[in-house]
């Protein structure tokens, strides 16, 4: 049996095509393995693998809170394939970017490169519209399906914050595909009710008094506790 060069191992891959993560459809990009060991300590077994750097993958989305909750530790996981076996398999990663200087596709690299530069002006413009209060500015960020994650997140913040009940109406009728950003909006939805002492009926929906028992739009007693 012939044995495989780094360069014969690339070039298989860079000539067929890209497998697509199991947990999410997305294509996986061809990654070359840091020179340390990797699982039980004997090493990678290949020069390269296929990985998945989608930050919306369910197993990375969910990893940081499994991990932390069973080894109190802040990491995640990142689907991996085996270019020789098809094998998946998953690696551990402590950080959003880590193992992306590894990336060897340049498309995909550049792609990641003007991504940083574009999170990086996001996150500069939504500073400067939170010292200046500008509410309704922050709201469009949030509710854009094209803003970064990165700076979305940030706006779900902001409007806990500074957020008015004007804004839990366009709130609640967006859809927010990103566990994160829409645990962060629930969040901010009851930071500003908590402000201004109100809540929302749970049959009608409208804004009332924290302390109703009587929806005063449905007239609808409203259960204990809410």
């Amino acid at each position: 049996m012939a044995i495989l060069t780094r360069e014969d191992v690339y070039n298989k891959m860079a000539q067929q095509k890209k497998p697509v993560c199991p947990h999410c459809g997305k294509e996986m990009v061809i990654w070359e393995c840091p020179p340390v060991s990797f699982s039980d300590g004997l090493g990678w077994g290949t020069p390269y693998l296929y990985v998945c750097f989608n930050d919306d993958c369910p197993p990375y989305l969910e990893g940081w809170e499994n991990v932390m909750e069973h080894y109190a530790t802040m990491a995640s996981y990142r689907c991996i394939c085996d270019p020789m076996s098809n094998k998946m398999d998953s690696m551990v990663v402590y950080t959003r970017d880590g193992g992306k200087g590894y990336i060897i596709d340049e498309e995909v690299k550049a792609s990641e490169e003007a991504r940083k530069a574009a999170e990086k002006e996001g996150q500069k413009q939504i500073s400067a519209l939170y010292e200046a209060r500008d509410v309704n500015a922050i709201l469009k960020l949030l509710l854009a399906d094209d803003t970064l994650p990165g700076v979305r997140l940030k706006a779900a913040k902001m409007m806990g914050e500074i957020g008015e009940l004007e804004v839990i109406e366009p709130i609640r009728n967006h859809e927010f595909k990103n566990d994160l950003i829409r645990e962060k909006v629930e969040e901010s939805i009851g930071m500003i009710h908590e402000r201004n002492y109100t809540k929302e009926c749970p049959f009608c929906a409208e804004i009332i008094k924290a302390r109703a028992v009587v929806c005063k739009h449905c007239n609808k007693d409203l259960p204990k506790g809410d």
